[in-house]
Formats: structure tokens, C-alpha cells, sequence
């Protein structure tokens, strides 16, 4: 489909990669942010519509998306961006559990046609976990509340991806540059190894490809477990290793890491997350593979174009 699209949360790493995208096809894009046009934004959303609002603000009107052919949510914040004090406060309520289901209902009182929700995979790998981690229960209440809503008139579709390997200019670009010097063996500290454990990765671009393909093909109603390569957390920091040219080799110890904090393996260290997407999947939403290891080595180039 081509038309009039909203990306929510299009100032983020993954939002902004999708508007772009969506963009260059030719959509007439517009984003939903919390805070005005800045110089923090992304390059890749200058010039286009800004919608501020606040996604989980119980007062919005439909008339807010009304004109819009199809919404991209990609504002579901994740454990990483919760601290565990709000998290203990039942912060997932607000920004999972009723106000992704909320937001979507919104969408379609305004008569949007398609509603593609970026999710995560635990839920869809492991249902069970959802009785014992509220951030897993809470992004499955998101997902099935949404789609739910699927009827003739509106299309609601999940995507739920692994972890995400991309960057955009600024802080996070900045966070990276300062691993780089890590693998690279340029900081004293943290010691140079990996926990234990791992998970699937993929790419924001390829992300990004899979947002497109479920827009235009998507089948109404269905939640889609997408994803890339599977590696070891010592596999991952060896690939950026790697792609800085850095001849250091990481070791695997079973110990908490300041790069990847327990708090954020929710699978729990030493435990590995593996799987494969269902090809047919893949083909139908039209996303490339074998992504995470070129993505790694622009991020690299990025970083040492910017901070030398």
C-alpha cells in the first residue's frame, strides 16, 4: 500500500528508520512524538509532520489520526528504557498493557485501515513467561489487545523482532563509540568479555523492510515472529570486535556486564534465546537477512567518522 502513514514514536532509533523507508517509497509520512521538532531529532525525519502527543494520554481524540490510510506504532518502550523503581510503580499499564490496545482502538474510531504494532519476541517464543515477568506479560497484553480489534474495516498486525542492532546520531551513537574503544582494547575498563547467554539479532533496516512488507501484505489479525542470526553475547561483541578491526578476542564469562545489565536478559544470563523465522514469513514480508554483521560495520564507520 502506499497513502498517508503515522509513525508513533518516529524520533526513535527504529521509528525513524521506518518513516524513512516509508518515505522513499513514496508515503506521505507523518511522526507522533512527545516533544517538538529539535536538533536531537534523527536526520532521517527533517522536514516531515509532526504530530506532539503523547500516545498514552487517555484524552486523545480519533480526530487526531483521522486522514491517516495506516498507523506504524513503534513506541512501545521496552525493559531498557524503564527504570526498575517505575517499573516496580506498574508502569507497564500505561505504556503496554492498556495503552498500546487504547492507542489502536483510537486508530480505528478514526477510521485507519491498517495498525502495524512493533512488539517482542519473548511472549511469542515463550507464552509461559508471561506469568512470571510482568514486562513479557504486559507486551503480550499489548499485542493480543490490539489485535483484537481486527475487523473488516481494520487490519491490526504485530511484528514481534529480537533484539535490535542499529544507531542513530547523538547519545546513542556516542554509547556505541565508546564499545568500539572497548573491543578495541582502547579502555582500561570494564575487562574485556561477554556474559553468558545470548539471542537472536537483526538489523533495523531489516526491521524496517518487515514494517513495509506487513503493511502491504500483512494478513489481518496475525502477530509475525521475525528475526535474523542467532549469537552468543560473546558472539555479538566479537562481530563488533570484528568490525572495528580490532584483533582482540572476547572471552565468555558467566558475570554481569555493564554493556549487557541482568536487568536486561530477560531470558535470564546464561540462558540462550534460538530460533528461526518461518521462511514463508520472511518471504512475505519481504526482509533481508545475514543483516547484523553489515549493520555492525556502518555503525562502526559512523562512530569513527563522527568521534575519530
Amino acid at each position: 500500500m502506499s497513502g498517508r502513514v503515522l509513525v508513533v514514536g518516529g524520533t526513535g532509533m527504529i521509528g525513524s528508520t521506518v518513516a524513512a523507508a516509508l518515505a522513499a517509497r513514496g508515503d506521505a509520512v507523518a511522526v507522533l512524538a512527545r516533544r517538538p521538532v529539535s536538533e536531537e531529532d534523527p536526520p532521517a525525519i527533517a522536514g516531515m509532520e509532526r504530530i506532539v502527543a503523547d500516545y498514552t494520554a487517555e484524552d486523545l481524540s480519533p480526530a487526531l489520526l483521522t486522514g491517516f490510510d495506516a498507523v506504524v506504532f513503534a513506541a512501545g518502550n521496552d525493559i531498557r528504557h524503564v527504570s526498575a523503581e517505575d517499573e516496580a510503580s506498574g508502569v507497564w499499564d500505561r505504556l503496554q498493557r492498556v495503552g498500546v490496545p487504547r492507542f489502536a482502538a483510537l486508530a480505528k474510531a478514526a477510521g485507519v485501515s491498517r495498525f502495524v504494532q512493533i512488539g517482542s519476541y519473548y511472549h511469542q517464543l515463550h507464552p509461559e513467561w508471561a506469568s512470571t515477568n510482568a514486562y513479557v506479560e504486559a507486551r503480550k497484553a499489548a499485542d493480543e489487545g490490539s489485535r483484537a480489534l481486527t475487523d473488516e474495516g481494520f487490519a491490526a498486525i504485530t511484528l514481534n523482532p529480537p533484539s535490535i542492532v542499529g544507531v542513530t546520531p547523538g547519545r546513542a551513537l556516542r554509547r556505541f563509540a565508546r564499545m568500539i574503544r572497548w573491543v578495541r582494547g582502547e579502555l582500561a575498563e570494564p575487562e574485556l568479555f561477554a556474559p553468558a547467554g545470548g539471542t537472536n539479532y537483526m538489523s533495523v533496516r531489516s526491521l524496517a523492510q518487515s514494517v513495509l512488507g506487513a503493511l502491504d501484505r500483512g494478513e489481518p489479525g496475525r502477530a509475525y515472529l521475525i528475526g535474523d542470526v542467532n549469537l552468543s553475547y560473546r558472539g555479538y561483541f566479537q562481530l563488533l570486535a570484528d568490525a572495528a578491526d580490532s584483533d582482540r578476542v572476547i572471552e565468555e564469562r558467566d558475570e554481569p556486564h555493564p554493556y549487557q545489565p541482568d536487568r536486561f536478559i530477560v531470558q535470564g544470563r546464561g540462558v540462550v534465546i534460538d530460533y528461526q523465522p518461518d521462511p514463508a514469513e520472511v518471504v512475505l514480508l519481504g526482509y533481508a537477512r545475514d543483516d547484523v554483521e553489515p549493520a555492525l560495520r556502518e555503525i562502526v564507520r559512523q562512530a569513527d567518522e563522527t568521534f575519530g
